[in-house]
């Protein structure tokens, strides 16, 4: 059991919504005092709209400083240089980000620092708080992102895995692309909030779905570009009297599913209020492309929809494969809507109830210990990146 460390989180925005990474800070946050760092530096932005925005947003919360959002949990937004493989850039962000957490952890009680990273490009980290682990928790083959410099992130994260006591990975691609390059790699599926999502059971539909014509297909997630949109509309097409309600925001083309009138986009909402959303389902969806990228992908929506009992249609991931027969793999355009009809024909009260149960074993808090257990093997002396330093130097 990971307690009484500070730990420092390297991580993308606390304040939208939730993702692997909150939830297992959250955990962790118990027992320890968490300092989430609100890092942005690994992609070049562009001049879009959505991309401007979003760097307004983070120069306020750099104004507005470090923030305690708990009584164990520290967000602090630094302000860095978003250009990776830059060598002054490099430097400034080094600078910078080093500053700002050295500055966050002297106000906290003296504890044991852990370094917890979900970015692949902070190796410049290493060293600079006496810490006594650094772990690498790795998601996503960030080298395969649009906006994302391949050759860059592919250096910057073998150099940080080299650097970390443990490497933990999502997926199985992840954890046999990263072993060799750590001491120690261990493969910890995404846990789920089990007890929230079985509230589904139970809930009443929102408004907006409640009504729809019936069977209802649904997805929560952000709608990018590993999203098959095209699928999507083929389906909507092929079977106009289903509903598909999608649940999220919209970062990339759809003018195809606009142009279905059995397709709802409703926008995001609230996690608090997706139980809700999953009540009105009667499957939901998975409908990933299938590229490099996505291979790698272990959505943490797979069990979310599990543990609210829907059964799921998913195209080909890798990772959704161990959880047949409650997964429908439609390993085509032609036959995904022959598995959301065989779904939802084999679909019963008992098979729901049976999803429910067996995600009460992949909690969050199951995962964290895994993650904890792994971390207690491991003994070494406080890294160090060359001679001490005052803390606010």
């Amino acid at each position: 059991m990971i307690e009484h460390r500070n730990i420092v989180c390297i991580a993308s925005n606390w304040y939208y919504d939730p993702t692997s990474k909150h939830h297992v800070m959250r955990e962790l946050s118990r027992r320890n005092h968490v300092v989430w760092v609100n890092y942005h530096g690994s992609r070049r932005p562009s001049a879009t709209g959505a991309d401007l925005r979003a760097a307004a947003g983070k120069l306020r919360q750099f104004i507005e400083g470090p923030r305690r959002v708990s009584e164990s949990m520290t967000v602090l937004t630094p302000l860095v240089a978003p250009w990776p493989g830059h060598r002054a850039a490099a430097a400034l962000n080094r600078r910078l980000v080093v500053r700002q957490i050295r500055r966050v952890l002297a106000g906290l009680p003296r504890r044991p620092v852990q370094v917890w990273s979900f970015a692949p490009d902070v190796d410049f980290l290493c060293g600079q708080f006496e810490e006594e682990s650094v772990v690498y928790y790795c998601v996503d083959a960030f080298n395969e992102f649009a906006g994302y410099d391949r050759r860059a992130m592919l250096e910057a994260e073998a150099r940080l895995a080299a650097r970390a006591d443990l490497v933990v990975t999502s997926s199985r691609r992840l954890f046999e692309d990263k072993q060799g390059l750590a001491a120690r790699t261990i493969y910890v599926p995404h846990g789920v909030d089990a007890a929230h999502f079985a509230q589904a059971e139970h809930a009443t539909p929102p408004d907006d779905v409640r009504h729809l014509p019936r069977p209802i297909l649904g997805f929560w997630g952000m709608v990018e570009d590993w999203i098959d949109v095209g699928l999507l509309a083929k389906a909507a097409r092929a079977w106009p009297r289903a509903s598909f309600a999608l649940i999220g925001e919209v970062k990339t083309d759809v003018d195809n599913l606009r142009a279905c009138p059995n397709v709802h986009l409703l926008g995001r909402r609230p996690y608090s209020q997706l139980p809700g959303y999953a009540a009105a389902f009667d499957a939901a969806l998975l409908p990933f492309r299938i590229n490099d990228l996505t291979r790698a992908v272990n959505p943490i929506k797979l069990r979310e929809y599990l543990a609210a009992g829907l059964p799921v249609v998913s195209t080909a991931l890798p990772e959704v494969e161990p959880y047949r027969p409650d997964v429908y793999i439609a390993r085509s355009y032609d036959t995904f809507v022959n598995m959301c009809e065989s779904a939802l024909a084999a679909d019963s009260p008992a098979a729901r109830a049976a999803r429910r149960a067996a995600m009460q074993h992949e909690t969050w808090p199951a995962k964290v210990r895994q993650i904890g257990d792994a971390l207690a093997d491991i003994a070494r002396p406080p890294v160090t990146a060359g001679p001490p330093r005052r803390w606010l130097d």
